[in-house]
Order: C-alpha cells, then structure tokens, then sequence
C-alpha cells in the first residue's frame, strides 16, 4: 500500500503591476537565468553541489534566498539527469528570461485588500519591490484567500515569469488537513476524453470495462457562437464598451457550465473502487492546429484545459488522483483490436476497418485513455472482447437545472450489420 500524498496545488495568476519599476521583474528573470545557467556550468565542472549556492549566491544581483531557489531547481534537473541514466542533459547556455523562485514572507509577500483583492509584493532585487494585484481564475482566487486566512492551508515557493511577455505569478499552496490517494493505490482508471460538445468517460478495472458515459453539453458551443456573432456587430457599429460587456457574459457563462460538468465528472466517478481519473495531455495542442480561420477560431478557443482542471480541482478535495497520458492516436485505436487507422473515425461514429467494430467515436477515445493509463502504471490490462452499450446524458441548453434531462442508451434507434451502433 502506498502512501497519501498532501493536496498540494499550484494557482496561476496575471500580475497587474502597480509600481512605477514594472521593468525591475524582467530583469530579474534574466538575472535568474544567469544564476541557473551557471550552476549547471559549475556542476558540470566538477564543483562540490554543497557549495555552488554560496557561490552563485554571491555574485548573482537577486535577493539570497531567491538565488538559491533558482540554484535548486538547477540542481534538481542535474540530478534528474543522472537518475534517468544520462538522458537529456541540462543546457548551460539557456537563453530568454526563467522563472524567479521565491520563498513566501522571504522573497514575496501576499496580502488581502480592504477591495477584496489579492495584492502582491516580489522582491526583484535587494531592497528593491515590484508592488501591485493579482488577477485570474475566481476558483484559484478563492483557494488564495482561503489561504490567506485560514490555519488549513499552507503557502509555500511561488515562481513569477514571464508567458507570452505578459508577466504572472504560479503560487504553491498546501492543504494541511487533506490528502490525495496515490495513483498507484488506485483501482479504477476513469479515462476522460473532452471534445467541442461532450466529454466521454470510462471506468476501466483489471476485469474489464465497469461503465462508460457521454456527457453532452451543446449549450456551451451555441451560447459560444451566438456571443461571438453579437460581438462582431456592435464591433463593427463601433461600441467597443459592449463588446467588452459581452465577452465577460460569455465567459461567465462557459465557466459555469464548466463547473457544473466537471462536478458530474467527478461525482460519476466515485462510484468506482478508488478511482483515478486520467486525461488527455493538451498542452501543445492549439500549436497543431491550423484548419482554416473559421474551425481555427472554434478550437483554439475551446475550453479544454478549464475543464481539466476544474475536474482535477475537484477530484483532489475528494481525495481521488489525476492522471495525464499522452493523446496521440486515441481517435484512431480500436479499443477492441487495437487497429489505429484515420479511416476508422468519421465524425461521431467509429468503425474498425479491421474487426469492424462500431462504436462512439469519444467513447472509444476514453476506452483508450484509461488503456494507455493501465499500461503507464504498469496494471494488467484486460482483454476487451466486447464493450458495453454507451449512455447518454444531454444537458438542458436552457441551464436551468444542474440534473441530467435525457438519458439514454446508444442502442436506441440505430443498429448496423447486427452490432449496436450510436444514437445521433
């Protein structure tokens, strides 16, 4: 059996910079770089680790104890290149701005508003602040301020960078009365394959397959739309103000569907014998794309990683792990045969152009995702001679109830070459 592990999670913010020095934090991610390129040159050389902190620490231009921050995570990825027998050795000649480590109440402060704002305080240099707020996701706003006032959480090293030149603050903070199972401990894999208008879900266990659903949501690509027409007009009318006024409706609105969805995810979920839920790993994703303005628009804009996270934020205070695989090919693998082919996905239904199986195309996508996890874990993975019929739950697009309206098996209404098909 293994251990439990702290709920540890890591809140992502914009720094709205109050100071008149606002340049002071790019200098200092640049001087950070220094600090880590320079460890890794001294300990390529040769340089007792002991004392490369000292060293670096007395000619970089940062405060001390951020130096060292900087300095270990250096080491770290040394270290990970030896324990990973010599694979991918670290580069001393890293260019562009890195992450400024600090420790909190050391090398950053944060403090509540009499506004309710979180404001934030690094110290760029010595005796040198770059003051002002923090802006983001309302959930990693309430978690902060939980934390800012609360005995049950704990804040701990921040990193403040720079992403697409706009400057933002990633804070580590610790729930010191929860705990998340390890992966490891699990015996359920609930594979989640998220798309444009439903999410997919199965539980896969050593003896098979123990259920699959459908979420479907099309209200979020409707109201998406239907806003995105309503900005185009009254831009091209000239009334920028409602434009402004409509993206944050908009946003708004997908966020709580968002959440409402996420919640079904998770609650879905703890049906099953200590489950883990496992996604897709979408990071690289919008790089890829590139379908024409109109489908670029559409996906690029698609709340994947939200709804990632907002399951993974939920599974966490229930105490259930997730999980990230690689997304290469779980359209195209028949989850029966395994035969990965283009041809077998067109649109919502899957056929195998070996075996002939026919399926939901996202319900597939899942089947696959929890495979790949079960192989990544190093679980037996069951043979799966046959999969059970697909369910469906349809949202309301009204969102005026949180409960499913419409739930139904794929079987009903269509049937192809005696194999159970989909439903729409």
């Amino acid at each position: 059996m293994t251990d439990t592990q702290a709920l540890v999670k890591t809140l992502d913010f914009q720094l709205d910079s109050q100071s008149d020095n606002e340049g002071l934090l790019y200098d200092a991610t640049l001087e950070a770089r220094w600090a880590y390129n320079e460890t890794i040159r001294l300990a390529k050389e040769g340089m007792d680790w002991d004392a490369i902190p000292d060293r670096v620490a007395d000619d970089a231009d940062l405060v001390k104890n951020t130096t060292q921050r900087v300095v270990a995570k250096a080491l770290g990825a040394i270290e990970n290149y030896f324990e990973y027998d010599d694979f991918g050795q670290p580069s001393h000649t890293k260019d562009g701005t890195y992450p400024l480590r600090a420790n909190y109440e050391e090398g950053y402060n944060l403090s509540l508003t009499d506004d309710g704002d979180v404001a934030f305080r690094i110290s760029a240099k010595p005796y040198k602040h770059v003051k002002g707020v923090v802006e983001g996701d309302d959930a990693h706003l309430d978690i902060l301020k939980n934390a800012l006032t609360s005995d049950e959480w704990k804040i701990g090293t921040a990193e403040a960078l720079f992403h697409n030149e706009n400057a933002e603050l990633h804070v580590t903070v610790t729930n010191t009365e929860q705990t998340v199972r390890d992966k490891q401990d699990s015996r359920t894999v609930v594979g989640v394959d998220v798309n444009e208008d439903n999410v997919a879900l199965t539980a896969l266990s050593e003896n098979g397959v123990e259920d699959s659903l459908v979420i479907d949501f099309p209200e979020i690509k409707f109201e998406r739309h239907c806003y995105f027409t309503m900005r185009k007009r009254v831009q091209n009318a000239g009334k920028s103000c409602m434009h402004d006024v409509l993206e944050g409706r908009e946003e708004r609105f997908v966020r709580d569907r968002l959440h409402k969805v996420s919640r079904h995810i998770v609650e879905w979920s703890q049906q099953f014998e200590k489950p883990c839920i496992v996604f897709e790993d979408l990071k690289e994703m919008r790089d890829s794309i590139d379908y024409g303005t109109r489908m670029n628009r559409r996906l690029h804009h698609l709340p994947f990683r939200a709804l990632q996270y907002y399951t993974s934020y939920k599974a966490s205070f229930e105490g259930i792990p997730t999980g990230w695989i690689n997304p290469e090919y779980t359209s195209q693998r028949c989850p029966v045969c395994g035969h990965t082919e283009r041809a077998n996905r067109n649109k919502k239904r899957f056929k195998c152009k070996d075996c002939g199986h026919q399926d939901h195309s996202d319900r597939g996508a899942s089947v696959n995702i929890a495979v790949k996890s079960m192989k990544k874990l190093d679980w037996n993975v069951p043979a799966l001679n046959s999969l059970p019929v697909v369910r469906k739950v349809r949202r309301q697009a009204s969102g005026a109830v949180d409960a499913p309206t419409v739930t139904h098996p794929t079987a009903r209404g269509y049937q192809a070459d005696g194999r159970v098909g989909v439903s729409d």
